[in-house]
């Protein structure tokens, strides 16, 4: 094995110490909070920067861009020192499973959607990132033409999605941070897992701990769930929230927020500690900042509240 020099010594340890960063960082919030941490969907920048001054507590960017398992490990370093110079943490990531893999239906093939997953989830473990959100309607759809072909081809469909699940659990039992949390989607957008309820029993039955549930309040509104089922889930398995105003899909406070407020209620009498992220629409391009505000007065207001 060649020697190393000092250069490449000092470049090595200054990268090691720059991805280790946003674990640091990440850590350090969970442990001194003690409450409700809040995020947003954004990747520029300038939009982290402009959350860090706001008082946001992290960032949410997609699973593709973050850690693009098509990308070698070359490429895989520099990105980690991108996002550690970031000035908050990236605490999750959605959009984890991409549509052109099939979790379900009679072309269903897992294998090279656990390869992809794998790669991604091993990446973020590697960062300190806490949540990768396995909403991924696309790829866990039931196939419209096998649901009008077999009526119990939704039934199908979640045993396969299930032991996808199980084989994903398996294949990264040895990680340490990172958490898979399934994301109900409302019936419009998704004919699989449409309620928190739904996600728990999956999260049950598969029995890992890499693997809990995440509840996103839009799609629970939209689809009719109550608050209850965040009561039910409990703390030990809600890892991550997600938040936008009905109808539009607006950031909170954009329109009538009193809706929520069972919601946050349930999150405190549970004693949530997790992320509540925003994944929604902004308003106008030049309002950006003034609605980031908005929305983390807003979230802050609804706990004091609940």
């Amino acid at each position: 094995m060649a020697s190393m020099n000092r250069r490449d010594f000092i470049g090595l340890a200054a990268g090691a110490a720059l991805a280790g960063c946003n674990a640091t960082a990440v850590a350090s919030r969970n442990k001194s909070a003690g409450r409700i941490l809040y995020g947003a969907c954004r990747s520029s920048v300038e939009d982290v920067a402009a959350m860090r001054e706001l008082g946001y507590d992290f960032w949410e960017w997609g699973a593709g861009p973050a850690f693009d398992p098509a990308k070698d490990d070359a490429w895989w370093k520099r990105q980690k020192e991108k996002i550690a110079q970031r000035p908050l943490p990236l605490r999750s990531c959605n959009g984890f499973i991409p549509g052109k893999f099939r979790l379900t239906g009679p072309k269903a093939s897992h294998g090279p959607a656990l390869d992809y997953a794998e790669k991604v989830l091993r990446r973020a473990d590697e960062i300190g990132v806490q949540t990768i959100v396995l909403g991924s309607g696309g790829a866990r759809n039931v196939p419209k033409d096998f649901v009008k072909a077999d009526p119990k081809a939704v039934e199908k469909g979640m045993g396969q999605f299930v032991d996808f699940c199980k084989a994903l659990a398996k294949r990264v039992a040895d990680l340490k941070t990172v958490q898979v949390v399934i994301e109900p989607l409302r019936p419009k957008e998704s004919n699989l897992v449409n309620f928190v309820w739904q996600g728990k029993e999956i999260v049950d039955e598969v029995a890992s701990p890499r693997l809990r549930l995440l509840a996103d309040i839009f799609h629970m509104i939209e689809g009719g769930e109550t608050a209850d089922s965040i009561v039910k889930a409990g703390g030990a398995l809600l890892k991550h929230c997600h938040i936008a105003t009905k109808g539009p899909r607006l950031y909170p406070g954009a329109n009538d927020t009193e809706v929520f407020l069972p919601y946050f209620a349930a999150l405190k009498r549970i004693g949530y500690i997790g992320g509540v992220s925003c994944e929604c629409g902004w308003g106008k391009k030049g309002e950006l900042k003034k609605n980031l505000a908005t929305a983390l007065e807003t979230m802050k207001g609804l706990e004091e509240r609940a």
